[in-house]
């Protein structure tokens, strides 16, 4: 019985390197729990935080903070606060839940920025028992 032919098929290789283009922005989440008590309904202390944020993220505000306080009678699994500062790079939001002492932060930037130092800023700021964080690129596609 003749044996088939062998044929050899050689791996094709791309040599040429696939240049990524940069992400339109950058996105760190961070979801603090067991604040220090009373800084989830600290509208001052809020307000602060997103007035000097900017300096530590390196960007510049619009405008000053926007801050809000939730009806507790009315929405007392919602009592806190929400704010939001606008920067020419894009915005901070912070929203707090006071019944729960949780805090979630948003900082949303086209320009890229060092996450730790701005980590180290929200844990001064609110000493959370409990710090979860997540980072995004975002528009990945715009610089195509």
């Amino acid at each position: 019985m003749p044996h088939a032919p062998v044929c050899e098929v050689q791996a094709v290789t791309d040599t040429a390197k696939t240049k990524r283009a940069a992400p339109f922005g950058y996105q760190l989440l961070l979801d603090l729990y067991d604040c220090k008590k009373g800084a989830c309904d600290d509208l001052g202390l809020c307000y602060q935080f997103l007035e000097q944020v900017v300096s530590v993220l390196k960007v510049e505000p619009q405008s000053p903070p926007f801050i809000f306080r939730t009806d507790g009678k009315r929405y007392p699994d919602k009592a806190g606060l929400s704010g939001w500062i606008p920067l020419v790079e894009s915005g901070i939001q912070i929203h707090t839940l006071t019944p729960k002492e949780f805090i979630s932060i948003d900082i949303y930037s086209c320009r890229q920025f060092d996450v730790e130092p701005l980590k180290t800023f929200v844990r001064s700021y609110f000493r959370p028992q409990r710090m979860d964080e997540q980072f995004l690129e975002r528009g990945l596609d715009y610089n195509k």
